[in-house]
């Protein structure tokens, strides 16, 4: 019983160390094969959106992280200690998705920049946006964006 609950105890931990404490929520992303659900961490301060994914080793199919700059800004991402490939979608304060970084490349240190000002960025899994029809001029319905649902 002592073992099980010590193996249970550490499996929440690192759980816990995975989502980091940052709030999750459910946004939806239009594309040209419907509406698509994802389940987001919101990385919305400066801690939570240096650190981003790195480090992490899986992502669930309909997983993410949102990072909300509270205001529109240039920005520019990079992989680096980013384990997994991911789908950079920059969108615009209105929720229409300015462009898409498909496949970024693990560990990268390359600059992935914004081509306009944007609100936020979505990174979900690497293909994923192809996979599910997800262009630029699509919507991302959030809280955070203006007639967001």
């Amino acid at each position: 019983m002592r073992l099980t609950f010590a193996a249970l105890f550490a499996l929440l931990l690192i759980a816990g160390e995975a989502c980091a404490g940052l709030p999750v929520t459910t946004i939806t992303v239009d594309g040209a094969k419907g509406p698509n659900p994802f389940k987001v961490e919101v990385a919305g301060d400066s801690a939570s959106q240096e650190k981003g994914l790195m480090y992490r080793k899986t992502l669930a199919p309909n997983a993410g992280m949102l990072f909300d700059f509270h205001t529109t800004v240039m920005t520019s991402f990079w992989m680096k200690n980013t384990v997994l490939p991911l789908d950079i979608i920059f969108v615009r304060s209105d929720g229409t998705i300015s462009s898409i970084a498909a496949n970024a490349v693990p560990f990268s240190e390359a600059a992935i920049p914004s081509s306009e000002p944007i609100r936020a960025v979505l990174e979900i899994n690497a293909g994923r946006a192809r996979q599910l029809g997800i262009e630029p001029g699509d919507k991302v319905h959030a809280a955070i964006f203006k007639n967001g649902r």
